[in-house]
């Protein structure tokens, strides 16, 4: 096969790389900011702590920086402040991969990042408006980021050649779970020593220089890239040949009637449910139950994201080398790391619910829990491009509005389950989020595919073997 170092398919895998961390620490910045930009008696109502774990914060004070501007929101209009981004995120999913699949997915990928960057650098302007800007701006970076994903699948299925996609894929998509992890103890670090609103414009301005690297260095397909070798350009072509259709519309009805379609969907529907769930409570639950500050120790809620970001980059590596070395099949491969990287991280959550007060292993177990889930990525996550490469984007579209709703509901309900924080009520969100986890994965370990399916290449009559 051709090299990989140097290589223009690696290229595009390295930029997309800091694409997707600009754009995960575009998404995130906001939950650290928040806690700076309201005024310390409207914050979140001291629920009634549980008394159940002596305190064992120990904080040094550091005289920090005060001179950012403060609001006076309740903790209702906060929570709208922080939901807004997903009601943008599920509108363009999927227009965003029929797009891509039109004008192709380097223009949609480029300004997707390049229109949230921007409403980045709007953001203190509109927290100073008023309530109504804030919450607008936010959906519209929603509304950017919700093209991402599917223009960069749409654009994998021209570039990644089949046995590569797991190593390919999981590099471009690692990038957010570090942008997550970089982005969490340094917004809190900027915000100690600066002031809020420079979380904003940092990120948004290395957001705008990125997208002017995008557009110089990277084509939509290999016959369009300026300086791809020969050798390079024929040996993805070659690879791809038998799997894109030539059709120029969008076989619908076949696509929504695709049980392997819908299995892809069941599985990132369940993943996110527990992945959101975690990413917007978990410092709820340490600093109530376990009494432990997670935002004084940005490290700690970072870690589970750093153990992710290292299981998505290896097992993208092991899961091509099973199918190309040890010849096991695709559909094999992705059924197994689905497994792992559903039933791992349930396994993990439910005993973190019953360890008591013992904060370590507690945040031991959720690093365990989120890092396995991790191996999904080379799961259920590339599956579009094995059963559809051609539609890639389209799928991606449609699977991730589905998984966008935990993002919406998962919180709220566990919230509305806590009111008294006391162990049991987490014992239950805990319960909930692992056994759709399990029926997740068991329901894609029956119902995917490895191969091309049928509608998804040219005029639906040859087979592949």
């Amino acid at each position: 096969s051709v090299p990989a170092c140097c290589s223009a398919r690696y290229n595009l895998a390295l930029l997309a790389f800091f694409g997707f961390f600009l754009l995960y620490a575009l998404r995130v910045n906001l939950s650290v900011a928040l806690v700076d930009m309201v005024e310390p008696n409207t914050s979140l109502a001291r629920n009634t702590t549980s008394n159940v774990c002596p305190e064992h914060s120990s904080t040094i004070n550091i005289p920090r920086n005060t001179t950012g501007k403060k609001y006076s929101w309740d903790a209702d209009t906060q929570g709208w402040i922080l939901g807004s981004f997903f009601y943008g995120y599920i509108i363009t999913q999927i227009p965003g991969g029929y797009l891509a699949s039109k004008i192709g997915g380097k223009l949609l990928l480029g300004f997707g990042i390049f229109g949230t960057s921007v409403f980045t650098l709007l953001t203190p302007l509109a927290a100073d408006l008023g309530v109504g800007y804030l919450i607008a701006v936010r959906a519209l970076e929603g509304l950017g980021e919700g093209v991402t994903f599917p223009a960069m699948h749409s654009m994998w299925s021209s570039w990644a050649p089949p046995l590569e996609r797991s190593k390919l894929l999981s590099i471009s998509y690692a990038g957010a779970q570090l942008g997550t992890v970089v982005s969490l103890p340094l917004s809190g670090l900027i915000c100690y020593y600066m002031n809020w609103v420079y979380v904003f414009y940092i990120f948004g301005a290395l957001g705008v220089l990125w997208f002017f690297f995008w557009m110089w260095l990277v084509s939509d397909t290999p016959e369009t890239h300026k300086s791809i070798s020969h050798t390079e350009r024929e040996y993805i072509l070659s690879s791809l040949k038998d799997q894109l259709s030539t059709q120029k519309s969008v076989p619908w009805k076949p696509i929504l009637e695709s049980l392997p379609l819908w299995a892809i969907v069941v599985a990132h529907f369940s993943y996110n449910w527990t992945f959101y769930t975690l990413l917007t409570l978990l410092p709820t639950y340490m600093k109530e139950i376990l009494r432990f500050d997670a935002q004084e120790n940005g490290f700690l809620s970072a870690l589970p994201y750093f153990g992710c970001w290292l299981c998505i980059i290896l097992s993208g590596q092991i899961a091509d080398h099973l199918r190309e070395k040890q010849n096991l099949s695709t559909v094999c491969v992705r059924k197994c790391f689905t497994l792992i990287g559903m039933i791992g991280p349930a396994v993990f959550l439910v005993a973190a619910g019953f360890i008591g007060c013992n904060y370590e292993l507690a945040v031991a177990f959720v690093t365990i829990s989120t890092t396995l889930g991790g191996f999904c990525t080379s799961g259920y996550s590339i599956n579009h491009l094995d059963i559809a490469p051609s539609y890639a984007g389209i799928l991606l579209g449609i699977t991730n509005s589905f998984a966008t709703i935990p993002g919406m509901v998962g919180p709220v309900i566990a919230k509305n389950l806590t009111h008294n924080n006391t162990v049991g009520e987490w014992q239950i969100v805990f319960y909930i989020a692992a056994s759709i986890n399990l029926f997740g994965a068991i329901f894609f370990a029956l119902f995917a595919s490895g191969e091309v399916q049928d509608w998804a290449v040219s005029g639906y009559h040859f087979h592949r073997n």
